[in-house]
């Protein structure tokens, strides 16, 4: 299985037009984050999860010709924002592109998107196949996907692992009946803000520990703010075995 880092950074914080921090200065292109997304490619499937603003630039990046389904982690609209952009998709693979989410995420959507669904369709808009999911394991042609509740502060949210990969983002707690669907992941994705603390979001020493409680082969870290601090100077102060995310870092699992 491949894994492609669409987006490893958030729209918290100071706006980057705003900024003039040393990170958002950066001539490192590791610094350049857009925001949280990911791509997977199995033996017969292409998914992705989350689908940002940075959606359509994320995959013309990586060259995806090809999408057969999107997983959603929750409704923000920094995850959902790019869904629009699956038209592309319909044109050139002509087929819906099946979505998977839990029912509050589905209200949003409809809310967000309400043309997709309208009785009248205008020509063009997004076809999309809804599929409701919760913390039941499922299948999208034959690939397992095991769903993990989290929590992003109060919201409920959802992470996925498929085989040893498990990938967790906006979240600051795991209930411990949930981590144990996470024991045995080779490769662990986790959400850290920044370094302090955070009313959502995992810190940075919170998401090492809890990486390191699984003692995976690698972990990674992505939802990365500017507010971090740069790259190279973080991954530095980073165990061996983990990796501070960026944007195109690819993967074979």
């Amino acid at each position: 299985m491949r894994v492609a880092f669409l987006g490893t950074g958030t729209s918290q914080g100071i706006p980057v037009i705003a900024c003039q921090c040393k990170v958002c200065r950066s001539s490192d292109k590791k610094d350049k984050r857009l925001r949280t997304s990911v791509f997977l490619e199995t033996e017969n499937k292409k998914i992705v999860i989350d689908t940002g603003p940075d959606f359509r630039q994320q995959m013309l990046r990586e060259g995806v010709k090809e999408l057969d389904a999107i997983l959603y982690t929750h409704e923000h609209k920094d995850h959902i924002a790019g869904l629009d952009d699956v038209r592309a998709f319909n044109f050139v693979n002509q087929k819906p592109v099946d979505v998977y989410l839990e029912k509050t995420v589905i209200s949003v959507i409809k809310r967000e998107f309400s043309y997709i669904f309208a009785e009248y369709k205008y020509p063009g808009i997004p076809q999309i196949n809804l599929n409701t999911i919760d913390t039941f394991n499922f299948q999208i042609g034959g690939v397992k996907i095991i769903p993990i509740r989290a929590f992003h502060y109060r919201l409920p949210v959802l992470g996925f692992r498929i085989k040893d990969f498990t990938y967790i983002t906006d979240a600051n707690y795991i209930p411990e009946e949930e981590k144990r669907k996470i024991i045995g992941s080779q490769f662990i994705v986790l959400n850290a803000l920044r370094k302090e603390k955070h009313i959502s979001h995992f810190s940075l020493n919170e998401a090492v520990k809890l990486i390191n409680e699984f003692g995976p082969r690698r972990g990674f870290i992505t939802h990365i703010s500017h507010q971090m601090g740069l790259h190279e100077e973080v991954q530095k102060e980073l165990p061996h075995n983990i990796t501070l995310a960026y944007d195109g870092l690819s993967l074979e699992i």
